[in-house]
């Protein structure tokens, strides 16, 4: 399919123009016109790039992407290797951040709620991304457990393992400050990418466990199922690529 056609399509699905958010969404370095294989991954690092372009790629498509809200915007050192290695290869780049955490069918919330076995039952936060829901009562431990095997990553866990869950909040990726709201909804468990020192403390004094399990590992699948749906919608070949990341 046409390139233009492609990003036109994705800006609507993702309704792009409904967030306020750190980095632009949509088509962010333009490539050749035609798009045969598209190639998905989290982060447009070098890495994933050159894998991709080694796939076959004529686009890639991504949750990470470039020019970030209080960067340096001139292209020299890592930005500069990273584009120019795209533009030499005539390579396009999309990227989709916010808009794709929040969609209700392909976003990484609802994504990642399904495969934790999670029921929906409303949003909360900035601009409705979080997520919160229910769940078959399991202990903390189970839980654990749980994400363990669906994420193939340990979380680190803040809370007593024998502790019972029933009604939990998540947010992928680096929603910590998410937290104190979702403490306020009477959460029993959040579970989000990252943690720092001060919601270890937060956790405890709260009684709210703290699940951590990885900003890479909880954002694969909303890129995966985007790519997946655009395959099937427009016949184009597909890949997801993932790069192993320890954060």
């Amino acid at each position: 399919m046409q390139l233009n056609e492609l990003e036109i399509y994705v800006n609507g699905l993702l309704d792009i123009t409904r967030f306020h958010d750190y980095c632009p969404n949509g088509l962010q370095v333009e490539g050749r016109s035609e798009v045969r294989q598209l190639i998905s991954g989290v982060t447009a690092s070098l890495e994933f790039l050159e894998a991709a372009i080694a796939a076959g790629a004529d686009a890639v498509l991504v949750h990470h992407g470039y020019f970030w809200r209080g960067e340096n915007p001139c292209l020299t050192g890592m930005k500069h290797r990273r584009i120019s290695y795209l533009m030499s290869h005539h390579v396009s780049l999309l990227a989709y951040h916010l808009p794709l955490d929040a969609h209700a069918e392909l976003g990484n919330n609802v994504q990642l709620g399904r495969r934790l076995g999670f029921v929906e039952t409303s949003r909360f936060g900035e601009q409705g991304i979080a997520v919160q829901g229910t769940l078959a009562e399991i202990s903390l431990k189970e839980l654990r457990t749980n994400v363990e095997h669906v994420l193939h990553r340990e979380p680190l866990v803040i809370g007593n393992d024998c502790k019972i869950i029933r009604r939990v909040a998540w947010c992928t990726g680096g929603a910590q400050d998410y937290f104190d709201e979702a403490i306020d909804l009477g959460v029993d468990a959040f579970i989000t990418g990252e943690i720092s020192e001060r919601m270890v403390h937060a956790a405890r004094e709260s009684g709210v466990a703290f699940i951590s399990a990885g900003h890479h590992a909880t954002e694969r699948y909303g890129v995966q199922a985007l790519g997946e749906y655009i395959s099937r919608k427009f016949g184009i070949a597909h890949r997801f690529i993932d790069l192993d990341s320890p954060v």
